[in-house]
């Protein structure tokens, strides 16, 4: 039996053909870890090998990367070039991680969470909602798109929103979404959104700071308008 290679698999299996279709975030990291090693063994698939070699690691990418080129040659498959591929891309996603972690922009007024978040929303056609995560000295953990919506709203989840803040232990947040008219006033359903995502971070100790309107050139923000 020949091997399962990535070339043989249903379209839909094919996790290079996913990446290009629906971007890098539409894969699994069972899926990134089958474009690595680019095949599998004579009775499972890449993906299907890298699900178990995920699973020994209990699905976690920091104990994965822990894993030595000797453990990881015990796997069907897996032999020397693909354990150091695997070691390899590892390795340069925590050297990235670092990097990142040193570069952390600080908010220290609205007009830095504008800066941030114009090059990325202001100019779209549709309406996108994100959040800013920010640490105890209120420099940035991670900025999420939260949703995506039409030309004139977005619906949010409040649950995913806080959720996500809560797993990489976010203190405080900056919410923002764009307006494609252009128009800078807040609508009803901004206002109540609001103060629905300030309640609930009252209650898990996790602070709206802000809640910022952006458009192409210019930007409304509650705080600074005393409506937050």
């Amino acid at each position: 039996m020949e091997k399962l290679t990535i070339k043989s698999w249903a379209l839909d299996d094919r996790p290079r053909e996913k990446l290009v279709a629906k971007g890098k975030n539409a894969l699994s990291d069972a899926e990134l870890i089958a474009i690595l090693i680019g095949s599998g063994n004579r009775n499972e698939s890449a993906v299907a090998l890298s699900k178990r070699i995920l699973q020994s690691a209990d699905g976690n990418i920091n104990t994965l990367a822990k894993l030595s080129v000797e453990k990881l040659m015990t796997f069907n498959g897996i032999g020397e070039a693909k354990a150091i591929t695997i070691i390899t891309a590892l390795e340069l996603g925590k050297r990235r991680q670092l990097e990142t972690a040193l570069e952390k922009p600080k908010i220290t007024c609205s007009k830095d969470g504008f800066n941030i978040m114009q090059p990325i929303i202001g100019d779209l056609e549709h309406e996108e909602f994100w959040v800013l995560f920010l640490n105890n000295s209120n420099k940035v953990l991670a900025k999420n798109q939260i949703s995506k919506g039409g030309l004139t709203a977005t619906i949010v989840d409040v649950r995913l929103l806080f959720k996500q803040a809560l797993e990489i232990a976010s203190v405080a947040m900056i919410v923002c979404h764009n307006h494609p008219s252009g128009k800078l006033e807040p609508s009803n359903a901004d206002k109540q959104l609001t103060q629905k995502i300030k309640q609930a971070g009252i209650t898990l100790d996790i602070k709206l700071l802000d809640h910022l309107i952006i458009t192409e050139k210019a930007y409304f923000s509650f705080a600074d308008e005393g409506v937050l």
